[in-house]
């Protein structure tokens, strides 16, 4: 406590150094001194009164005693100033240049901006257990496929007449999970794969490939034992009209798969699918659950130029220790598509309201809901308020670092504010990123994602505001790394709480703990809950302990 209590004073010193200096000796202070010789006096003993005086009338002996006094204060001020410079690695080193303090949401004209100091109240025993990663449970990849398996995947990988052609749409998220999905129906109907065509986003006008974002030679190489990649079709089936099917039904098994669609594909060779998303069953064999969990957490690696520049982004967060990564939901169409209120003012309800009534299918929440009631009910994105005091009950330190994904917010900077108050040390790519290093990416929203994936999924700490397929797909990719925390917002049962004045801080923090103490990433099975996805919740088909009978894998 003694050492946090240091760090706040080191903090305040920075701010008043001009008023610790001058204020002391402003200009009535000094008359009141010079007028008042015998109050001055009164403070010391009687026997030196006539020094005093003598003292206060010599001009030359009162402006050395000032000189003096300035210099012993402007020194202790110096040697207690806190360091201001996170990214170095010695940060007391005098000999290092110290960088330009800018602002959180200042973007440093192109260059790496500056964090501000941190407090020492990161090293308390609250801050400590904030950063504390989950019991694992020694749960660890598991991914052994069974000898049927191996014994059919000759005839899958040499398949030379029968190829699988998918259309993924949705952001860069939405389509990994579609891939997952191609990879496992091609080795289903045992046909070669044609790497996947990303549709282009109608929203963010991205046209990526997938060797844009993600390294096919990487992908082919990984899969190589379980289905053939090729990148085109080949001469024989150029001429080939593909028998294309959109009407794929959700949750579809692999018996469905089979009965619907390998007649067709041995008859022309080729066949097409569109609109993969939720189409095959989260419920399959377990052979086809491990597939999954390969191509999502081994296959799907990102291109080399993302990848190297999200890993120096996440580099430059977690070189002064841990950090915080939230995916924060509040973007307009969010607010739009799930039919809740920001919060914000009655201006902008007044806008979402008006978009939801000039486009209603953007709606996808039930409409007989009213705003507050899918608020109460969890269904709504937690706002920046919401956040903050969720952070802070969990004992995050004001002095958290926190990266912060997603698109621009509703009310810009402003909707930001209660949690850039209450943590102040609040970044994104944008703020990081050194002049230069994210024009490659401009307009390219699926890049942008992608450096957002690998900076959250190095965190320390995560959490996401509203799930969605970012969330959702970190959270499986964390899990399958060691159970790494992944906080979950227990919505419905602790906004109630947030919504009560009356609850003391103590006591509104010990409920807001109690609520999330099983909900920070802690191994939970996927069998637990029907339609799970295996690539949210990767045990018990794809990671195992030692009590496992088959832990052998």
């Amino acid at each position: 406590m003694g050492r946090a209590k240091n760090a706040v004073k080191k903090q305040q010193s920075f701010i008043s150094v001009p008023t610790q200096i001058i204020n002391p000796l402003s200009s009535s202070s000094i008359q009141s001194l010079l007028l008042s010789p015998k109050k001055f006096s009164s403070s010391s003993s009687c026997n030196n009164s006539k020094r005093v005086s003598k003292f206060v009338k010599s001009p030359k002996l009162w402006f050395s005693w000032l000189f003096l006094m300035g210099f012993l204060g402007m020194l202790k001020l110096y040697l207690n100033l806190a360091p201001l410079t996170p990214f170095l690695t010695y940060p007391c080193a005098q000999s290092q240049p110290q960088m330009e303090i800018t602002p959180p949401f200042m973007h440093n004209n192109g260059g790496l901006i500056s964090m501000s100091p941190i407090d020492d109240d990161s090293e308390s025993e609250e801050s400590m257990g904030f950063w504390k990663q989950p019991d694992g449970l020694g749960y660890k990849p598991c991914l052994q496929f069974s000898q049927e398996y191996k014994a059919q995947t000759p005839a899958i990988v040499g398949e030379r007449t029968k190829y699988l052609m998918v259309v993924v749409s949705g952001g860069m998220n939405q389509q990994r999970n579609q891939i997952v999905d191609a990879v496992v129906i091609a080795r289903i109907l045992g046909a070669a794969l044609v790497v996947p065509v990303l549709q282009v986003n109608v929203v963010w006008g991205d046209q990526s490939e997938f060797s844009d974002i993600f390294d096919l030679e990487h992908f082919k190489r990984v899969l190589a034992d379980d289905v053939k990649v090729v990148s085109s079709l080949p001469s024989t089936h150029l001429r080939t009209r593909p028998v294309e099917e959109s009407q794929t039904p959700l949750h579809a098994s692999p018996q469905w798969i089979r009965q619907h669609y390998h007649g067709r594909l041995r008859k022309t060779g080729v066949l097409l699918l569109r609109s993969l998303d939720a189409r095959l069953s989260k419920d399959l064999p377990s052979d086809l659950q491990k597939l999954r969990c390969k191509v999502a957490f081994h296959a799907l690696k990102f291109a080399p130029r993302i990848l190297e520049l999200g890993n120096k982004i996440a580099e430059r967060m977690s070189n002064k220790g841990p950090y915080v990564a939230l995916h924060l939901r509040m973007e307009k169409d969010v607010w739009v598509r799930t039919g809740c209120s920001p919060g914000l003012s009655p201006e902008f309800d007044d806008v979402i309201n008006s978009e939801r009534r000039k486009r209603p299918k953007l709606l996808t929440a039930r409409s007989n809901m009213t705003a507050h009631e899918r608020r109460l009910a969890g269904l709504c994105p937690l706002n920046a308020l919401e956040v903050a005091r969720l952070l802070k009950a969990l004992g995050a330190p004001k002095s958290a670092r926190i990266y912060w994904a997603g698109g621009q917010p509703l009310g810009g900077k402003d909707a930001l504010l209660p949690l850039t108050t209450e943590f102040p040390h609040f970044y994104n790519k944008e703020d990081l990123a050194l002049r230069g290093e994210l024009e490659p990416f401009a307009n390219r929203a699926s890049f942008m994602a992608a450096i957002d994936y690998i900076v959250c999924e190095k965190s320390d700490v995560f959490m996401a505001s509203h799930g969605g397929n970012m969330g959702h797909a970190i959270q499986g990719h964390r899990a399958y790394a060691g159970h790494k925390k992944f906080i979950t917002p227990n919505k419905r049962h602790m906004l109630p709480y947030f919504m009560d004045p009356s609850i003391p801080e103590a006591e509104f923090n010990s409920i807001v703990r109690e609520l999330h103490k099983e909900s920070l990433g802690q191994p939970e099975f996927r069998t637990s809950k029907p339609r799970r996805d295996v690539t949210k919740y990767p045990v018990p088909e794809c990671m195992c302990n030692a009590t496992d009978k088959h832990s052998s894998a």
